[in-house]
């Protein structure tokens, strides 16, 4: 299930998130977008409550989030939309959101994120890019696995980058205990695990009706970029031919988090890559776009989730 025929659809990348959600009826769905406050996480959010579904925003600051949900209520005129908790570095905080959910959990976004920052800790020692990237995202989706479950049909969002490209996971130093911290290596290491979190999960809850998918939502400005510095930013603007990066708003970067998300067009898909609203192919050297073959390893994704649960077990 990893590659197969690969999927097409009538979208661009300059698709927006509610243009493909035109015409869908998510009445009676949940939803949880992890990150739903701002940026891509809140169009997200937007389009799954504008046809209808329950939308639970999980977000770190619950201040940023009542603001946002203000905003989709007023624009959508669905009050179905619920502000909760969540901080991903934080097994307490994430365990805390697990037990308050009940009942079945029909899409999951694991959208939440944080770039290219300093070298940063948790108080277990684990370096904050991957700490919260993929080890919060997937105690999260591991724990709402009875909820995915139960809504027999489930779908899991795992928001990736084509920052994939510029990093495996270095399983013998994944957190810079030896090798020195480089904060673009750190995140795309992140990256790279939300595929294989991606692949290996579709492997083991296919038949649970849970279908898991990656994607790069495409290069948008956000708060996502609060650690990139300026001359970050004006190098990524500077660049031209197939490295350079296509800039989208937020509407258009959350279009293909919506697609894997809700659209028809992808059931019984799972384990796959998208970047544009299209699955992406293998990526070609020189550019940003395409898959590592590294991010689909079935071999890779395996030992990534063992280590991961080994990581996460007290």
């Amino acid at each position: 299930m990893t590659i197969g025929t690969p999927v097409s659809t009538p979208f661009t990348a300059s698709s927006t998130a509610l243009e493909i959600v035109a015409g869908l009826d998510l009445s009676g769905r949940r939803a949880v977008v992890t990150g739903g406050g701002s940026g891509i996480g809140i169009e997200t959010a937007r389009a799954l409550a504008a046809v209808g579904a329950d939308v639970t925003l999980a977000v770190r600051k619950p201040e940023q989030g009542e603001r946002a949900r203000a905003d989709i209520v007023a624009s959508t005129g669905n009050d179905r939309v619920a502000v909760a908790r969540l901080d991903l570095d934080d097994p307490a905080s994430v365990a805390a959101f697990v037990a308050a959910w009940d009942g079945p959990l029909h899409i999951l976004v694991n959208n939440a994120g944080i770039m290219a920052s300093p070298l940063m800790r948790t108080p277990q020692g684990w370096e904050m890019q991957f700490a919260t990237n993929h080890l919060g995202h997937f105690a999260l989706a591991t724990g709402l696995h009875p909820a995915l479950a139960a809504a027999q049909g489930a779908r899991v969002v795992s928001v990736s980058s084509a920052a994939h490209l510029r990093s495996p996971v270095v399983f013998d130093d994944i957190h810079f205990q030896r090798r020195e911290y480089e904060p673009w290596s750190a995140y795309g290491q992140s990256k790279t695990a939300n595929v294989l979190f991606a692949v290996e999960a579709t492997r083991r809850w296919a038949d649970d009706g849970i279908l898991v998918n990656a994607l790069h939502p495409g290069a948008i400005q956000t708060n996502l970029q609060r650690y990139v510095t300026e001359e970050d930013l004006a190098r990524l603007r500077a660049l031209s031919g197939p490295a350079a990066p296509t800039w989208k708003t937020p509407e258009q970067g959350a279009a293909t988090s919506v697609l894997v998300a809700a659209s028809p067009l992808l059931d019984g898909v799972g384990g796959r890559y998208f970047e544009d609203c299209q699955q992406a192919g293998p990526n070609q050297p020189g550019t940003r776009t395409g898959v590592a073959a590294y991010a689909l390893d079935p071999e890779a994704a395996t030992r990534l989730w063992q280590t991961t649960t080994q990581t996460l077990t007290p």
